[in-house]
């Protein structure tokens, strides 16, 4: 008699600690047990494959809505199908905001919008606009709604806060339990040096990553940390791109603050040569911060292993080549200024992060799933729900034939960009299986899902992201209505 509802039996199971040969027994949506000899309704053959927890993706824009209506070309149907493919089960995306509005009906949108997903998702809040009401007031509800984490800008018209406004929004993230992230570039540097380049005539792709060389990065990295150690808020900085902004992060760490930081696959497989190329092709290659040279691209592995970064996202942010609304939204001849930055990476993120970092020895497949799924589920506060293959955790798993090789195509990607900028990128190790909560969503490529399965996940407070309690001088301005 069987014990289970499924059984995923004889892989290796990886976990963020160990590697075991054995089975994984499934009680409805969650692993009810791992081990051997288990019996199940359902048998699935996993001989010869690594068993993984499905991927977390931390950071990723899907269907976000863009000012004066409508939303980014990838929806929430195809969003997930990538995800599905690429064997991630669950992710945070933003909910944003528009200057001189709040967040609440922004917010409502898009949970509208998000009913379509296949995928488990929960949100970032963006904060553009830090006013009084949105400050303290709709913060706080939306803080309480379940929705844990607020994302800002250093830089970017019309997203920068400048260091005021960004201390509003430390402040109201330590008032209510709530997570900050932070894209860290200099504003006014990137537009300082952008207008030089501009008024020399280098207009070209190229030009975006000399508009903001790494220091740009660092020394915002080094800024917005400093701000957060006054309010004593935890912070996370996004997509580092190199080891010398990653140092900043490490300073932090030594000195006992609450600063975690990520990377992206993008900054282990792209430079910024690929953004030299005739005529407009090098925008395919432009996202922010602009990727370094293959020597940061080694080091990144490096302050992984020093445990300096500690999250591996895919910073999806798909803008098609072709089409009007897309990179092409000012035309071919548009300087670099003007042309939408971001890459598309949903389903690629787990496939080039195993071959870069596994295959060629960088990290072992443990360290491979805690980047890519246990620390973004411990840090978002989803864990143990999700991150881990453990009695107890949805049944989100991953079968990856770690001898596959492939050849990445924009065909492959399943998403609804019409360019991947990985193409003819071969890779070694795939996902052939996705299970999200008990159900085979992903077969040999194919996604089975419907829209509309998947859970939002609702976030309440949790021990990580609770301040230090150290502030200067023993005073706590953050309590204060300023």
């Amino acid at each position: 008699m069987a014990d289970y509802d499924l059984v995923i039996a004889g892989g290796t199971v990886v976990t963020p600690s160990d590697m075991v040969q054995a089975d994984v027994g499934v009680i409805g949506d969650r692993i009810a047990a791992v081990g051997l000899n288990l019996r199940g309704e359902r048998m699935i053959d996993a001989k010869g494959l690594m068993v993984m927890p499905g991927g977390v993706d931390s950071h990723c824009h899907i269907e976000q809505l863009q000012e004066g209506g409508g939303a980014d070309e990838e929806n929430w149907t195809t969003g997930s199908t990538s995800c599905l493919a690429g064997g991630t089960t669950s992710v945070v995306t933003f909910s944003t905001q528009f200057k001189g509005h709040g967040i609440l009906e922004p917010l409502a949108e898009y949970r509208r919008r998000a009913q379509k997903a296949m995928v488990d998702y929960t949100f970032h809040q963006i904060i553009t606009d830090a006013s009084d009401k949105v400050i303290f007031e709709e913060v706080p509800q939306v803080v309480e709604s379940g929705v844990r984490s607020l994302k800002v800008f250093l830089t970017y018209d019309p997203l920068h806060l400048d260091d005021k406004q960004f201390l509003r929004v430390l402040a109201a993230a330590r008032r209510t339990g709530a997570f900050v992230t932070v894209h860290c570039e200099n504003y006014e540097a990137i537009n300082w040096r952008t207008a030089a380049l501009l008024a020399d005539g280098r207009t070209a792709p190229k030009y975006h990553a000399w508009s903001r060389p790494s220091m740009i990065e660092r020394e915002a990295t080094h800024r917005a940390i400093a701000l957060a150690e006054l309010v004593d808020q935890p912070i996370q900085v996004f997509h580092v791109s190199c080891p010398e902004v990653a140092e900043e992060i490490d300073r932090a760490k030594r000195r006992g603050l609450k600063v975690w930081g990520e990377t992206c696959p993008q900054y282990f497989v792209l430079s910024a040569q690929h953004m030299d190329r005739p005529g407009f092709e090098g925008a395919k290659y432009m996202c922010s911060p602009a990727p370094r040279d293959a020597e940061a691209s080694l080091g990144l592995w490096k302050v992984i292993n020093d445990g300096i970064l500690d999250i591996i996202s895919s910073d999806h942010s798909g803008w098609s080549y072709e089409t009007p609304v897309g990179k092409r939204v000012h035309g071919v001849d548009a300087p670099f200024r003007d042309i939408p930055n971001g890459v598309p990476g949903l389903q690629s993120r787990l496939p080039i992060i195993f071959s870069e970092g596994v295959v060629k020895g960088h990290i072992d497949p443990c360290m491979f799933v805690r980047l890519i799924s246990y620390n973004p589920a411990r840090l978002f506060g989803l864990y143990p729900r999700k991150g881990t293959i453990a009695p107890g955790a949805d049944a989100d798993i991953v079968l990856w034939d770690a001898k596959k090789t492939t050849t990445l195509t924009n065909t492959l990607m399943q998403h609804i960009i019409d360019y991947t900028p990985y193409e003819g990128l071969q890779v070694t190790g795939w996902p052939v299986m996705t299970i999200r909560r008990g159900e085979v969503v992903m077969r040999d490529g194919v996604v089975q899902a419907e829209p509309g399965t998947g859970q939002f996940l609702a976030r309440g407070p949790y021990d990580m992201i609770k301040p230090t309690g150290r502030v200067p001088f023993g005073f706590d301005a953050s309590a204060f209505i300023v």
